[in-house]
């Protein structure tokens, strides 16, 4: 019995080793989890290769980036439209000034146009994965790295990324209320 038992633990200790590379292979054969393999091979470029070899240099998509928010404050891209090759690592900032006299939490969810381009999309850094706390009067800066797949399908030229920024409720304290006092609205 004491002979099985070690053989069942010996088995199971191997079989679990096993599974990394074997979760590996199958995930490079699928296309999937690639964001793990980073250091390996991203977008068919190896860490000692210098170029992007699926840079689609032969079309140009135009990227189009609108910013609206829901409350007072400023929100807008460090510009309004670019020129990028599918498959081409892309930085565009965006800027945001709280200007309420208070402290407030924010995010910001992101919307495509036309919806076939978001599954072609990615998003590597964005400062929609977040939520903020920003002072009165701060302004904070933040990128938005992408890279369009070259699968994107043909008759799409241009792609619109479009941010609503609103206020996250219950995070930072409510903003002041007045409070009556012998018959005069007063802050509390």
């Amino acid at each position: 019995m004491f002979g099985k038992l070690v053989v069942i633990t010996v088995l199971m200790f191997c079989f679990g080793y096993a599974l990394v590379p074997l979760y590996q292979a199958v995930c490079t054969a699928l296309g999937i989890n690639v964001l793990t393999l980073s250091d390996k091979v991203v977008w068919g470029r190896s860490s000692s290769s210098g170029t992007n070899s699926q840079v689609d240099k032969s079309r140009t998509i135009t990227v189009e980036f609108d910013a609206n928010s829901r409350g007072i404050w400023k929100f807008k891209p460090a510009v309004s439209s670019i020129q990028v090759h599918p498959g081409e690592l892309t930085t565009v900032m965006y800027e945001f000034t709280n200007t309420q006299s208070r402290t407030m939490a924010a995010q910001a969810i992101p919307s495509y146009a036309p919806m076939q381009a978001m599954a072609h999309f990615n998003k590597l850094q964005c400062f929609c994965f977040n939520e903020y706390v920003m002072k009165p009067g701060e302004t904070k800066q933040w990128p938005v790295v992408f890279v369009i797949e070259p699968k994107l399908p043909k008759d799409v030229t241009t792609i619109t990324l479009s941010y609503t920024f609103f206020e996250v409720g219950g995070k930072v304290p409510a903003a002041p209320q007045a409070v009556v006092v012998d018959g005069l609205s007063r802050p509390s």
